[in-house]
């Protein structure tokens, strides 16, 4: 039985990408303060100088979650020709966005019960969540059902090591995304957090350094340390206007285990928007449970 591969915007895949491969993307929305909402589609067009400058000077960005009728839009009139639904998600630790595709899914097992709709939570955000979805699509093209699929990619979201570095924990304060905030000090002396995706999705501090380039280079380190077969891998960037810290972080992560590929996108408007201008962030696979380390 064939399935369609379904995403969002959170993923950070390019329109090409989505096109080439047959896939379908939810956008979310946003909204700069007193002005209309917008949609995040075509990150190749997004100009992030602009938007995260923006940010920078105080602007706030308001978000919203994708609801259970959208997904029920989309996902009916790939049932009604024949397909089962694969929708690969952002975590549901950090949006309401996972769950309404549960609720979505489940009501539409009842209208179409021969069909199946699954539902993946890949605790992750950013290309955290693109990785995996390239890995459905590769799993996909080498002819592999859509039951072969899920144990894979159940494995893989727990080989998934995600890493950031902001220049404020202001945004991920604000929006409610850092757990545990309340117990890490940051934003003063130069101390900049490092934070990882941990094995419930979450967002945790699991570090701090005194400067960018010390905290880049922790990044680093923690590649060097968790990444399993790295020369073999395609490691993700993503960053909100750092062209600078990235460098340095490519630098880096060529230096010992030169991964086979690595790919660097700009954070798209949503999820850029609780990280705030200057984050950096790394991807990557390790061993199994790596990421509670």
């Amino acid at each position: 039985m064939s399935f369609q591969i379904i995403t969002d915007t959170s993923s950070n895949l390019t329109k090409r990408y989505i096109e080439e491969n047959k896939l379908m993307m939810l956008p979310f929305t946003y909204r700069f303060e007193g002005e209309d909402e917008q949609y995040c589609m075509e990150i190749e067009n997004f100009d992030g100088h602009a938007y995260y400058e923006r940010i920078g000077e105080g602007a706030k960005v308001q978000t919203s979650q994708i609801n259970p009728e959208t997904f029920k839009d989309l996902f009916r009139p790939i049932a009604e020709r024949g397909d089962d639904v694969l929708y690969i998600g952002m975590s549901s630790a950090i949006s309401g966005t996972f769950q309404s595709s549960h609720i979505a899914a489940e009501e539409m097992k009842e209208e179409f019960p021969d069909r199946e709709f699954v539902t993946v939570d890949t605790k992750g955000a950013s290309l955290g969540e693109g990785l995996i979805v390239m890995e459905a699509v590769k799993l996909r093209d080498e002819g592999k059902t859509l039951t072969e699929i899920l144990p894979i990619l159940d494995e893989r979201i727990e080989c998934l090591y995600q890493i950031f570095t902001v220049e404020s924990l202001t945004h991920l304060k604000r929006t409610g995304r850092l757990t545990g905030a309340a117990a890490f000090v940051g934003n003063i002396l130069n101390i900049k957090p490092l934070l990882k995706g941990n094995e419930h999705g979450q967002i945790v501090s699991v570090d701090k350094a005194r400067g960018n380039k010390k905290a880049i280079q922790k990044m680093a380190e923690r590649y060097d340390e968790f990444s399993v077969n790295g020369e073999a891998q395609t490691v993700c960037i993503a960053d909100a206007d750092n062209d600078e810290d990235v460098a340095l972080l490519t630098e880096l992560l060529n230096r010992n285990h030169p991964p086979k590929e690595i790919i660097r996108v700009c954070y798209e408007p949503v999820t850029g928007s609780h990280v705030g201008p200057g984050a950096v962030a790394l991807f990557f696979y390790g061993e199994k449970g790596v990421r509670a380390r």
